[in-house]
C-alpha cells in the first residue's frame, strides 16, 4: 500500500469503515443469534476499529517506523493488548451507562472513548520509545 496515495484521514476512513462492516457482520452473523443485547454490540465495533486508530498513525508517520522493526511477537502482544483494551475499556463504562436512560448515541460515545483511550493507554505503555520524541 502506497501511503502517499492517500492523506492520512484518507486511509483512517477506510479502515474505519472496513472494520465497522467487519464488526456488525459478526455482530449480526454470530453475537445476535447467540444472544449478545443490541446494547452490547457497539463493544465489538469499538475493539475492532481501536487497532486501525493506533496503527494508521504509526504507519504513516515517517518519525514512528522504527516500531515495525521490532519482533512480530511484539507486534501481535501489541495488537492483543489493543484489542483486549478497547474491549475490557468499552464494557467496563457501557454495563453501568445501560440503564441509565441515556440516548444509544451518548451511551455509544461514552463506551467509545473509554474503550480507545485504554486501548491506548495500553499500547502507549507498551511502546513509550515510540511517543518519546512528541
Amino acid at each position: 500500500m502506497d501511503k502517499e496515495r492517500l492523506p492520512r484521514w484518507g486511509w483512517l476512513l477506510i479502515g474505519l469503515f472496513g472494520m465497522a462492516i467487519v464488526a456488525n457482520t459478526l455482530n449480526i452473523a454470530v453475537l445476535g443469534p447467540a444472544g449478545l443485547p443490541d446494547e452490547y454490540q457497539v463493544i465489538t465495533v469499538i475493539t475492532s476499529m481501536a487497532p486501525v486508530l493506533i496503527y494508521i498513525g504509526i504507519w504513516y508517520d515517517e518519525d514512528r517506523q522504527e516500531y515495525w522493526e521490532q519482533t512480530r511477537e511484539h507486534i501481535a502482544g501489541d495488537l492483543v493488548f489493543v484489542v483486549t483494551g478497547a474491549a475490557i475499556g468499552s464494557a467496563i463504562v457501557l454495563v453501568p451507562i445501560v440503564d441509565l436512560g441515556l440516548p444509544r448515541i451518548v451511551q455509544d460515545i461514552i463506551a467509545m472513548a473509554a474503550g480507545f483511550m485504554l486501548s491506548w493507554g495500553l499500547f502507549w505503555w507498551r511502546n513509550t520509545e515510540v511517543y518519546s520524541g512528541l
